[in-house]
């Protein structure tokens, strides 16, 4: 059995960005920062890309990628999940008599992933026998003190914490989108990302932005250039 396998996830039909996973972002497609970071980490027996799309592997290929074989029709749809893409990459491997005793998926917009985060996942899931690891961020406000619109009119979601300070209030984080470190055979059993034993890495909002629409990502750009900045000034 092999140890590691990461797989991107990078179908052809983005429709509020078209073409969204190989874009230029900031001088090269975007896939490329998820693959180079991948092989750079040095912990994966095969960076693989499940597409649908011929002019995406051929693009992820050019950057270090392998294409073992295309996505089905089924799995590149508006309605395919995350977990139902790992799945049949899985299972089309398994077929093919390769299993891999850790699986990462990465997400194809997903830049500020770095060969050390992924290494560091990789060293929690295994100090800590986890069924997975995901990076996760702050709410940059608490959610309990979060707002509604009903008719037109303001809520409260949750109106006992009306009079509450910020500060006593608990801290709550989301999913940053970017890679889920798990163990497969966990995986395959439970079907899901997120488990009664799944480690966070909490991420810095600054290192943190979904991409969903155009201004995400000129947010996305400027964050990442912020980095570069900071990164030539320590060198």
């Amino acid at each position: 059995m092999s140890k590691v396998l990461a797989i991107i996830t990078a179908r052809g039909g983005s429709k509020r960005i078209p073409r969204k996973n190989i874009r230029n972002f900031l001088g090269k497609p975007i896939i490329s920062y998820s693959i180079e970071a991948a092989i750079a980490s040095g912990i994966f027996d095969e960076t693989m890309v499940s597409t649908d799309d011929i002019e995406i592997a051929e693009i992820a290929k050019s950057f270090g990628a392998i294409i073992p074989f295309m996505r089905s029709e089924a799995r590149s749809n508006d309605h395919a999940n995350t977990v139902e893409v790992i799945t049949e990459v899985l299972e089309e491997y398994r077929k093919r008599g390769k299993e891999f005793e850790y699986v990462v998926c990465i997400y194809p917009t997903a830049p500020f992933i770095t060969a050390e985060k992924l290494r560091n996942a990789y060293d929690l899931i295994l100090r800590y026998d986890a069924k997975s690891v995901v990076p996760i961020v702050r709410y940059s406000f608490p959610i309990l003190r979060s707002f509604k619109i009903e008719d037109g009119l303001v809520k409260m979601n949750w109106p006992e914490y009306i009079s509450a300070h910020s500060q006593d209030l608990p801290p709550a984080y989301h999913d940053c989108g970017q890679f889920y470190f798990l163990n497969t055979s966990q995986f395959m059993i439970e079907k899901k990302l997120f488990t009664d034993l799944t480690i966070p890495i909490e991420m810095p909002e600054s290192e943190v932005q979904d991409i969903d629409n155009e201004e995400d990502w000129k947010l996305a750009e400027i964050k990442y250039k912020n980095i570069l900045c900071k990164k030539s000034k320590n060198d």
